[in-house]
């Protein structure tokens, strides 16, 4: 929850207003001693980063023609404020800090900052680049609807649908979003992302992570394989290696793959060995998948307590295979072994998800209970309404051709009934 200071100065009216956002209390003083002498119209202050970056719009909700970050309190997230402010084209922004960091300067400039400062500020060169700023105008955002995010797959144990969840919502983000769209298989030393979506790929994650050193957007292109949905997949290594990666490299690997992706999926598996990893940090959402079972529910109840609440992250707890008439717990046992409700409800569907597991066809593809589930937490996460309203005209179009191509062939097969639209959590069903 961030906080604001009143401003230091009335508003006047042509001139540039200014935000200044940071934890360092001297810092944001000293940027407003350095901006007494330019003529500025307003200097309000916010005390913290978003702890979610849907929230900036809200913290920038009055006029803001420049923000002014202050890298110090969290380089990676005050990176990813840049980069969110630059995407929505609210405002310009100019970044601080203690510690004149090329990689640092480099990648705030990649982010859409229009200036990189150092403390201490010398005064003439912030109303220099002021004067910039306001001969020039805002920088044009670049043309993408939203701004880069992160969604990173856990399981409570073995077994859960970790994998075939991850990446049939990562297919399934990349089709209604429309934004460029990265699978990382992190479930190391074999994991089965590209399998399910049907796919063998030439390299794999261990390529990316031996290479980190060297590891920027151009050499993790050549990685990649492409699936026909568009999206791009990061593979698990099909044999075992002797290599054991570092938390720096896999740190490395999801950096570039932020800087190069709107939307970057991690099927972390069970790995909790990875709980410090880049993709706990504050910016990205966290997806913990379980089932309604005594093993499932202890583990997440671990996992929860022990990794998620301190943590600022955001965390959606899905509950995959859901059957409501094979309960053998209430909704009060489940939401006091999880400590917090229920987000998604997968519905159990083993005939489907099995044939399409030995069809190598993601589930994603069809139409199906699960398919329709997992396709409204993608269009969830990439700020979509979570039923498409196109989509039952689409489905009655479809099958209305499958029955035109059935009478033209002669066949007297009937058609299967029309599909049921049903919600993600089957109790909805009743009202």
């Amino acid at each position: 929850m961030s906080s604001q200071s009143e401003s230091r100065e009335p508003s006047k009216q042509g001139l540039l207003s200014i935000v200044l956002m940071g934890p360092d209390e001297q810092h944001r003083t000293a940027l407003a001693a350095a901006l007494s002498g330019s003529p500025v119209a307003l200097i309000r202050e916010i005390s913290s980063y978003p702890s979610d970056l849907d929230d900036l719009p809200r913290m920038l909700d009055q006029r803001c023609d420049v923000l002014i970050v202050d890298l110090d309190g969290n380089p990676d997230l005050a990176v990813d404020v840049v980069e969110s402010v630059y995407a929505s084209g609210t405002a310009t922004v100019i970044v601080c800090s203690a510690m004149a960091n090329l990689d640092l300067a480099v990648r705030c400039m990649r982010a859409g900052a229009r200036e990189f400062l150092t403390f201490p500020l010398n005064p003439s060169v912030l109303s220099n680049a002021l004067t910039r700023i306001a001969v020039r105008g805002p920088a044009a955002p670049p043309a993408r609807k939203t701004a880069r995010k992160l969604f990173a797959f856990l399981g409570a144990k073995g077994g859960v649908g970790t994998t075939t969840i991850a990446s049939n919502f990562a297919v399934t983000l990349a089709q209604e979003s429309g934004q460029s769209t990265l699978l990382i298989d992190l479930g190391l030393p074999l994991g089965d992302a590209a399998l399910n979506l049907g796919m063998i790929a030439e390299f794999s994650t261990f390529n990316a992570l031996e290479n980190s050193t060297r590891l920027d957007a151009s050499f993790l292109s050549t990685l990649l394989a492409r699936h026909s949905s568009g999206l791009s997949i990061l593979a698990a290594p099909t044999e075992f290696a002797a290599y054991e990666p570092s938390l720096e490299a896999i740190d490395r690997m999801i950096a570039v793959a932020r800087q190069t992706f709107d939307y970057v999926v991690v099927d972390a598996g069970t790995r909790m060995d990875l709980k410090d990893a880049r993709f706990f940090d504050e910016s990205s959402v966290l997806y913990l998948i379980t089932q309604i079972g005594v093993t499932e529910l202890r583990n997440s109840n671990r996992m929860i307590g022990q990794f998620f609440v301190s943590r600022r992250s955001k965390l959606q707890v899905v509950v995959n295979r859901f059957t409501p008439q094979a309960l053998i717990f209430d909704d009060k046992q489940i939401h006091k072994a999880l400590t917090r409700p229920i987000d998604w409800k997968v519905p159990d569907d083993y005939a489907t998800a099995r044939r399409t597991q030995n069809a190598a066809t993601p589930l994603a593809m069809e139409d199906s209970a699960i398919s329709r589930a997992i396709r409204r937490m993608a269009r969830k996460a990439c700020g979509l309404p979570e039923e498409d309203p196109k989509a039952g005209r689409s489905k009655l179009f479809g099958w209305a051709m499958r029955g035109f191509s059935k009478m033209g062939e002669g066949t007297t097969e009937r058609e299967p009934a029309l599909p049921s639209i049903t919600t993600l959590d089957p109790d909805h069903a009743k009202s």
